[in-house]
């Protein structure tokens, strides 16, 4: 019988570690069960995250293909790499910037490290980043304003330790079980508190459900901490000792009542809220924060909460919840949004270090990040290279994103056919989970091996192997190999961030063979991170009458200019696109059970029925038109026909759908948060119509 092999989950980024084993005979992953010795989990697993790794219902990819005559025609990997790498050089002689990457959290570090020194080193192109910015762009712009560094300060640890737990605008029951169960476990004895307009599966085990309107988050944040400031709940001593701009948010505050009443929520949830955050409080978020146009505002005012309260110490804070399994090993790793180890791109001394250890000259290096995904493909690129995403189905308005890259010549890298390789010029099978070698880094910040289990099918790569090759062809300096050993990758980006706030120096496959994860930052072999930000208790200092700094010898410290922590001033704008007589549905968008990366290891070769979650009266308010509980959804940009069910947990006058169904975001909006550039998925306008015909975009 084979062995067990010890890896890491793929599926989300709580970061489980996994046993697989193969078939005694032939390829594949025979079996799947959680690893008791993993320091992250301890034997506990969700079934998705088992199923999918053991048998995907994704329609696999084993056969390089290249479009000819219109058609994808089954090609050699030679025939496939020197398309592609013709393309991709041709396009980058005219211009550099008119070759789009776009790379993905489901990437080891290792392979998100190389596809970003291809792309900003080897082409030098500004239009690079990941499918991550479509999701945590937000948290991570306002963790950098308010800290000075990207991340959660807060680790898995802290579930226990923490008196409340507040989760908003999340849904850990659904997207992350094996968190949840924490969470839910810790609040036995203690209580949990869940903000979001659906009654969610999360809301449905909560101890309170707070329901505020679609998209008006930021100003129940804001009413929440009028509430604490009117009633004396103000950390004071804290706020003076380790923060910098309140007097500035007093300024602009509105008072309680206001606020509440523009979030749609009663002074009774005001005060549930502000009792929760007034304990040693955890408070966590997620999608229905982040994808909004005042996503990076709204978690700057979630983060002023904790900062108010003084919830930045062991057991409390505030925790984003990360979707894809390595969205942060993008963060970290890929120099999309930062060079390795969150060095600044405007930093001439960064670009001089990386453009010195890439061996390429310092001014090929862009000098700032680029336009984000959605404003990627709005240029107009003539190359797109696509590795483990599906923007044809992830982006918003997802019509005008097809048009555009319809209009591009398309390299999608992926281990399964999505709605993207259907449109591709060359096609690259990449290996999966249970094939692949490198490591991972899960949303508490801890990097854990990723290995394979099994032997490669024929005709299938490793992302690194096809990312290497591309890059050296394109570059022959860039790379030492064209299939470089993952160890050696690894070891080249740690040694990028030694000295930074993401050190993980520390970190190497040998520790990790002994370790089998360690938390950043880490930047020696025997040290590995825990809370950030918080220094602890000096029992030694003695008080101070005449000071306002904590009393018992607490301290901080923050990479800021300052040194402290930063408050913000945001306030409630309205909505992008509100309801009106011709649309006057709120359509919201959130994650289903099976619902990862477009759902293409879950669904298979089709999509499936759309469902669409709609309260009962909605429903019979528009019975004339529906047909077999079918109906169609229509918005400015497109329609699609759904399925209804009838669910009293979404509020009357909303339609819930499912985000990464391909046919979802026909409808929604490319607006963008200014700060963070990610998109506004969660409300627009919408209509009900006959379901006779899928309908053709709306005229405004």
């Amino acid at each position: 019988m084979s062995d067990w092999v010890p890896t890491t989950c793929m599926r989300c980024a709580v970061g489980c570690g996994h046993l697989q084993r193969s078939p005694d005979a032939g390829i594949g992953i025979e079996a799947v069960r959680g690893d008791a010795t993993h320091p992250v989990n301890q034997g506990l697993a969700c079934s998705r995250g088992i199923e999918e790794s053991r048998d995907p219902d994704g329609d696999w990819l084993t056969q390089p293909l290249v479009r000819e005559n219109g058609k994808l025609q089954r090609a050699t990997w030679d025939e496939a790499l020197t398309t592609a790498t013709q393309r991709l050089r041709d396009a980058h002689a005219s211009d550099p910037d008119s070759v789009a990457v776009l790379g993905s959290g489901q990437q080891t570090n290792e392979a998100a490290y190389a596809l970003g020194k291809v792309a900003r080193g080897g082409l030098g192109t500004r239009n690079y980043d990941a499918n991550t910015t479509l999701c945590m762009a937000s948290a991570v712009t306002a963790y950098y304003q308010a800290f000075g560094s990207d991340a959660p300060p807060c680790t898995y640890d802290d579930i226990e330790d923490a008196d409340r737990h507040v989760v908003w605008g999340a849904n850990p029951a659904v997207a992350h079980p094996v968190l949840f169960r924490w969470i839910s476990e810790a609040a036995t004895d203690t209580e949990l508190v869940t903000v979001d307009p659906v009654r969610s599966a999360t809301a449905e085990a909560s101890d309170h459900h707070v329901a505020p309107e679609p998209g008006k988050d930021l100003a129940l944040a804001r009413a929440v901490l009028a509430r604490l400031v009117a009633t004396d709940r103000i950390d004071e001593a804290f706020v003076s000792a380790a923060t910098d701009g309140f007097e500035a948010l007093l300024a602009t505050l509105p008072d309680a009542e206001t606020a509440a009443a523009t979030a749609g929520v009663g002074m009774d949830d005001v005060e549930r809220l502000a009792d929760a955050l007034d304990q040693h409080a955890l408070l966590y978020w997620g999608m229905g924060i982040n994808q909004h146009v005042q996503g990076t505002e709204t978690a700057r005012a979630l983060i002023d909460l904790t900062l108010a309260t003084g919830n930045l110490s062991p057991g409390g804070g505030p925790f984003s919840l990360t979707g894809q399994a390595n969205s942060m090993g993008t963060r970290i790793c890929s120099s999309k949004g930062s060079w390795p180890g969150q060095r600044a791109f405007g930093d001439p001394d960064h670009r001089r270090l990386v453009a010195a250890e890439w061996g390429v000259p310092v001014d090929r290096l862009p000098d700032d990040t680029g336009p984000g995904p959605v404003g990627i493909l709005e240029q107009g690129p003539e190359v797109v290279w696509a590795v483990a995403t599906n923007p044809v189905a992830g982006m918003p308005a997802a019509d005008s994103a097809r048009e555009q890259l319809e209009d591009a010549f398309v390299v999608a890298q992926d281990a399964f056919h999505t709605e993207t390789t259907e449109i591709a010029d060359v096609v690259l099978p990449a290996a999966t989970w249970g094939e692949s070698e490198g490591t991972t880094t899960n949303m508490e910040r801890t990097i854990s091996r990723v290995r394979a289990a099994t032997d490669l099918p024929d005709g299938v790569r490793p992302d690194l192997d096809i990312i290497a090759t591309i890059g050296s062809r394109l570059c022959p300096d860039l790379f030492e190999s064209s299939s470089p050993d993952p160890s050696e990758v690894f070891a080249e980006f740690a040694g990028l961030t030694e000295g930074t706030v993401a050190d993980c120096s520390g970190i190497s496959y040998d520790r990790l063979e002994h370790e089998q994860a360690v938390r950043w930052p880490a930047p020696d072999p025997d040290q590995s991170g825990s809370y950030r930000y918080y220094e602890g208790t000096d029992t030694s200092a003695e008080p101070d009458a005449g000071s306002e700094t904590p009393t018992d010898g607490e301290s901080w410290a923050f990479p800021t200019a300052t040194g402290n922590a930063q408050f913000s001033t945001g306030q409630q704008d309205p909505l992008p696109e509100p309801t009106d007589e011709a649309y006057p549905l709120t359509l919201t968008t959130a994650r289903e059970a099976d619902g990862y990366n477009t759902g293409v290891r879950s669904r298979g070769g089709e999509a499936g029925a759309l469902v669409a979650r709609i309260h009962p009266e909605t429903v019979d308010e528009h019975a004339e038109l529906a047909g077999d509980e079918r109906l169609t959804v229509t918005s400015r940009r497109g329609s699609a026909t759904v399925h209804v069910e009838r669910d009293e947990g979404v509020p009357e006058g909303m339609v819930w759908l499912p985000i990464h169904h391909p046919a979802t975001n026909r409808l929604t909006l490319s607006d963008r948060d200014p700060q963070s550039r990610e998109p506004h998925f969660k409300q627009c306008a919408v209509r009900l119509a006959t379901p006779e015909a899928e309908l053709p975009a709306a005229a405004d």
